[in-house]
């Protein structure tokens, strides 16, 4: 135990000599008991098992106090030699060596014979539990854990007070998230062609030795860096790898690669690998088949970040700020601010539903200008597909995200009213009252916006987003917990079948639950028939919005299930167009839907929670107008009670713009904004 504690491992006689005398110290102060205790706590059992405890959850997936005969025995054979009894490589050794620490157990009258008896019938069933990292990449959620930690405690605590830090990470969902991402970027970067290798070796030395210099700066673990060696006569490329040898690309696995032109257009796609790539070439290639043939590979230039927490609770369950922590360490879901564009929309139309609107409310969508200034332009938002459709309700407005009736209904409000509404929300700590700022201008983080989305689905309340469940000094009393609710009850010596202590919910109420789920529903609406189409093949009730800012520079989608809420932001560090076509429909979402799908997988199907002073009135979905129950397209819009049209005292439904001229420029509803192709 002194050496263990105290001393290292060096063959010298001075150390010998010091060991010595702190045993004989150490012998003075402790008991036997407490000495072996220290000991077992210490020792290496094997698996990167360090005390018995760590080894019993690595063996067996259970702490101490639940093991039983058979199962301490075991660990009681592994300080002679842990690697000789690994379970794993030497199964029948270990089951020899447990049975004879049963043995002895019952020959010094621990256990009886009966005991011992059934203990060595017992198979070794010893399933290691997995060690290290369990997640596609995990080193973003890490590395703001360690940032916070250093905030809140200090260096001298983060890195030598031994802190136990328990995160709200869940594995499952982190992988999801982490493969969504990655995909969606790639999936992106490939339609707009291929940049060229990293760089050009020659291959007629030692290029073993140039390539394993250049390193693998991707990130993707399954990504190897290659060279390029010639040509073959079916078109395919011979690579050579540092440790793989040689394989080769066929030419399929070529053909995305068009060369990329300005605008975030593509040439014509290639017709011979000459057209890609010359010998010398270094590029990114993965294995697709175990007969050697790989797949090129790019690391996307563009970039993004994704984050799923929980509504109710704010605890982050996955995040992930770029492709790959390897290639980019910033964090664009922590750290990044960029204009949320359309994904603002829901707390301007919730700050009209608290202000005497209803969701059949008509605003005028056609042309609008305004004046900045002395000196200044004229200010002249537009639509995205740039066609009006005249008189809208507040439902059609957002579900096909028209930016000029969201003005409009701004405008109405009084930004002065929206404002504190995203401040309340956690958007910002100080929004300008400025009309531009309804089509969300202003920049802000992914993380921000996701969790204000998520006050919407859990019914209206405050929610803090936390990286950290709790948190325990080296003697594990709780310093820190992200729940800061007390239970009176929770912790009583005695438990003879009485109820389960009731929680205080102490969340602040910062919207009126009815007016959230309205929002709610209009959400929902974004997917069944607007711009948030895509993520349709989820299969569950889901809901959502798209943002796109202006040029395309930064594309999102935000949206939700009843208990679990998702950000998707993509664009380039420095901002650019993303191209002409590209919105938050054809981005953004995709990434959503792919992380849902898997997310939501084995969850059963759960409706949206309806606050009580909800009613629901059937109404044409494109005029709004109230009709029977059935009608063919119609849809159950919702209400707070005492305002749905034919309700006794009900207010007469707002119009806005309605005197003004639409102009030669408005036609019928033939699509949506970020141009999925839907109608509505």
């Amino acid at each position: 135990m002194a050496r263990n504690f105290l001393l290292n491992s060096d063959v010298k006689i001075a150390r010998k000599i010091r060991e010595v005398f702190l045993a004989l110290r150490i012998d003075a102060t402790y008991s036997k008991e407490k000495i072996l205790e220290l000991y077992l706590n210490e020792i290496n059992l094997g698996q990167n098992s360090y005390g018995v405890a760590a080894a019993a959850l690595n063996y067996f997936g259970k702490s101490l106090d639940q093991l039983d005969i058979s199962e301490v025995a075991f660990l009681a054979s592994l300080p002679k030699a842990p690697s000789h009894y690994d379970p794993r490589f030497h199964l029948q050794a270990a089951v020899d060596r447990r049975n004879w620490v049963i043995g002895q157990m019952e020959e010094n009258g621990y256990i009886t014979e009966r005991e011992a008896e059934a203990a060595m019938a017992e198979p070794l069933n010893a399933e290691t539990r997995a060690l290290g990292s369990q997640t596609e990449d995990a080193d973003y959620f890490v590395e703001e854990v360690r940032r916070q930690l250093y905030a809140k405690f200090g260096k001298d605590a983060l890195y030598d007070g031994g802190l136990q830090v328990r995160s709200t990470l869940d594995t499952r969902l982190q992988n999801y998230a982490v493969n969504a991402l990655r995909t969606g970027l790639v999936r992106y970067d490939r339609r707009h062609g291929w940049r060229g290798a990293t760089t050009n070796i020659d291959v007629g030395g030692n290029w073993k030795v140039a390539l394993a210099g250049i390193g693998n700066q991707s990130g993707i673990d399954s990504w190897r860096i290659a060279v390029v060696l010639g040509f073959g006569r079916d078109k395919s490329v011979r690579i050579g790898l540092v440790k793989d040898g040689e394989g080769r690309i066929p030419f399929s696995e070529l053909l995305w690669a068009r060369k990329e032109l300005k605008d975030a257009l593509v040439g014509a796609q290639p017709t011979k690998p000459q057209d890609v790539m010359k010998v010398g070439d270094v590029i990114y290639v993965e294995a697709t088949d175990k007969h050697g043939n790989y797949g090129l590979r790019q690391v996307p230039e563009v970039n993004g970040g994704i984050v799923a927490l929980d509504p109710h609770t704010g605890r982050i369950l996955a995040l992930s700020g770029g492709f790959s922590y390897a290639s980019s360490q910033y964090d664009r879901a922590m750290q990044a601010l960029r204009q949320p564009g359309s994904a603002f929309k829901p707390f301007v139309y919730a700050a009209a539903l608290d202000n005497g609107f209803t969701p059949v409310a008509k605003v005028l969508d056609a042309p609008f200008c305004m004046e900045q200034g002395v000196g200044l332009p004229m200010w002249c938002p537009e639509n995205f597909e740039n066609h009006f459709i005249g008189l809208a309700t507040l439902r059609r407005g957002i579900v096909l995200s028209k930016n000029l009736m969201t003005v409009r209904l701004a405008q109405a409000v009084g930004m002065d009213k929206i404002a504190p509404y995203a401040v309340r929300f956690g958007l910002y700590n100080r929004l300008d009252p400025l009309l531009a700022n309804a089509l969300g201008s202003t920049g802000t983080t992914l993380l921000r916006v996701t969790a204000g989305y998520g006050e919407f689905v859990n019914g209206g309340k405050k929610i803090t987003p936390s990286l950290v469940d709790q948190i325990q000094d080296r003697n594990g009393k709780t310093i820190w917990r992200h729940d800061q609710r007390i239970c009176e009850g929770c912790n009583i010596p005695d438990w003879n079948r009485q109820a389960e202590p009731m929680l205080q919910d102490t969340r602040e109420q910062i919207i009126d639950p009815r007016t959230a789920y309205q929002i709610v529903s209009f959400l929902q609406g974004v997917v069944q028939y607007g711009t948030g189409q895509s993520v349709l093949p989820v299969g569950k009730p889901v809901a959502g919005k798209t943002g796109t800012s202006n040029e395309s520079r930064d594309v999102w989608f935000v949206g939700f299930s009843p208990d679990l809420v998702c950000g998707v932001y993509v664009g380039f560090d420095i901002p650019r167009t993303l191209g002409q076509i590209e919105q938050g429909a054809t981005v953004a979402a995709p990434i959503f839907r792919d992380f849902m799908k898997g997310a939501l997988a084995d969850v059963p199907p759960t409706p949206f929670r309806v606050p009580p002073g909800i009613e629901f009135v059937s109404v044409d979905r494109l005029s709004g107008a109230q009709v029977p129950d059935g009608t063919p397209g119609s849809i159950q819009e919702a209400f707070k009670s005492g305002t749905a049209p034919g309700d006794p005292g009900a207010p007469p439904t707002i119009v806005i713009g309605g005197d003004e001229p639409i102009g030669a420029t408005t036609t019928t509803p033939t699509g949506v904004e970020e141009g999925t192709g839907g109608l509505y």
